[in-house]
């Protein structure tokens, strides 16, 4: 890097904190840092923040950063040439005529809306024709659905409301005072024609609202706004600097994962488990079972599979059915996780008939179904303590399979996926998920994220590397890749099978 080369900022506005990454033209990581921010539950099911909080951790987590990159060069903020932003999805920020906040922010996990949400799909305008005009069922996270809410519960906030917008383009307003989205955080509104990378007319006609409600779209690597003298001030950069359209979190984690062309697919597995696999072309499953959103990279779509409850139902399993592997794993000196892994290890593929199905706070993807829940099925007086570990490590990698035989069976190709998370730091689990996918597997090397990944949107934007792809390649490192065993994958094939029989006996809890 020299001495007098740009550099590039991105910053993810996250659920709980706000991540800055500077990164140099090579798309290296030269400071990063967080700063924390509070959530409100004012009532049981809502969720809410005050955009104003989101301001305050992104200048203090920008200031940390720079302050970091001194170290490495004394004119670093001088240097900044453009600006990504990224952030937590479907939230609504709703701003009056003069751009003052409304109300708290209504956030992605809050779910007032479900009865709206249920509406729309059940009755009018019904979910052929969501899927027609968006390519998605609705949620009670998107954000057209909490407008809705507003509307019948809120008149008077709502007839003030002259712009709704994402968390992430609220905070590209406070940092250029103009309204400017893009198209893949608009894909989880519930208004956005995502195959036409635009605001459906017909379904803001069926919600009755008003086009001019929305921002104007720009794609994700554009330059579309610029940075105030009063937020630059704050913030310790120059004035001017391009501000890029950037993504919602899961494509911003994408871009930084390098998963922006097709064949190559991320999973994370986390509390939830997420897989995003990008597309050449626009696709979508018959009946919305996965989300088919616009991707990042113009011109380019994605495919994204939620499971509820990956890692959370393996920890379920530890903290209920393993105390005695927490002992264990206390007295040697390693992970509880790492011995439920060696019981499993010691069991045949299939756990002789015992089946795992990880539905314990519902399923989002490949069962959109919130009422279900899970539990074992097929035991008997065979079974052991290390069939039930087999069972749920495999019940949940059966889970996230699902999505990706989803994804196959509509045309969009897999050859190798991208593990993080804290489950694919288990080498067992990501043979098994090598071997249950299909696929190859391997491991990211960095773990910066979403920040990084609008960093390089903008560094395209601002024309030092040639496109996305360019960018990514050059910056995203992966290692420990693992082919899957083809002896294995055909018994692995099985077990998917028996999973999603067993799902169909599920049961389903009354509301």
């Amino acid at each position: 890097m020299g001495a007098s080369d740009p550099l590039f900022l991105g910053l993810d506005v996250g659920t709980t904190g706000t991540k800055c990454v500077l990164i140099d033209t090579r798309g290296a990581v030269i400071a990063e840092a967080t700063a924390e921010h509070p959530v409100s539950y004012p009532k049981p099911g809502w969720a809410e923040q005050d955009p104003e909080d989101w301001w305050r951790s992104s200048v203090a987590a920008t200031r940390a950063a720079l302050a970091k990159a001194a170290a490495h060069t004394a004119d670093s903020p001088a240097r900044v040439e453009a600006i990504g932003l990224s952030g937590q999805m479907h939230g609504l920020v709703a701003l009056d005529a003069s751009g003052a906040v409304v109300r708290p922010a209504i956030l992605w996990n809050d779910s007032r809306s479900s009865a709206i949400c249920d509406a729309l799909q059940d009755r009018e305008p019904g979910l052929a024709t969501l899927l027609r005009l968006t390519g998605n069922r609705v949620f009670p996270g998107f954000q057209a659905p909490k407008l809705l809410w507003m509307r019948e519960h809120e008149p008077a906030a709502f007839a003030r409301t002259a712009k709704a917008l994402l968390p992430k383009d609220w905070l590209r307003y406070r940092l250029s005072g103009a309204f400017m989205a893009e198209p893949s955080d608009s894909s989880g509104t519930a208004v956005f024609d995502c195959a036409k990378r635009d605001w459906s007319r017909e379904m803001l006609e069926i919600m009755r609202l008003p086009r001019a409600l929305f921002p104007d779209i720009a794609e994700s690597p554009v330059l579309s706004t610029r940075l105030s003298v009063d937020a630059a001030r704050e913030l310790g950069l120059r004035a001017g600097i391009g501000i890029a359209g950037g993504a919602g979190d899961q494509a911003a984690a994408a871009v930084g994962s390098g998963v922006v062309a097709e064949g190559t697919v991320s999973c994370t597995i986390g509390t939830s488990g997420v897989v995003f696999a990008a597309s050449n072309e626009w696709r979508a499953t018959p009946n919305g079972e996965l989300h088919a959103f616009c991707h990042a990279v113009p011109d380019r779509w994605h495919m994204m599979g939620v499971m509820l409850s990956a890692g959370g139902s393996l920890r379920w399993f530890r903290d209920t059915l393993a105390q005695d592997a927490v002992a264990e794993a206390k007295s040697r000196g390693v992970d509880a996780y790492d011995i439920l892994a060696e019981r499993a290890a010691r069991v045949a593929i299939g756990c002789d008939g015992l089946v795992f199905l990880p539905y314990l706070t519902g399923e989002r993807c490949p069962i959109p179904d919130p009422a279900i829940r899970g539990g074992f099925a097929g035991v008997d007086v065979s079974h052991g303590r290390d069939h039930l570990a087999r069972a749920a490590f495999e019940g949940i990698t059966a889970g996230l399979a699902g999505n990706i035989d989803l994804m196959r069976a509509v045309g969009v190709r897999v050859s190798e996926v991208r593990l993080s998370g804290g489950g694919a730091k288990s080498a067992f689990w990501r043979a098994m998920c090598a071997e249950m996918f299909d696929a190859s597997v391997s491991l990211l090397a960095s773990d910066a994220g979403g920040a990084l990944g609008v960093a390089l949107l903008a560094s395209v934007g601002a024309g030092v590397p040639e496109s996305v792809d360019t960018a990514c390649g050059a910056a995203v490192r992966t290692q420990g890749g693992l082919a899957p065993e083809r002896s294995r994958v055909a018994a692995y094939t099985r077990v998917k099978s028996r999973a999603a029989a067993a799902a169909t006996g599920a049961l389903r809890i009354e509301h």
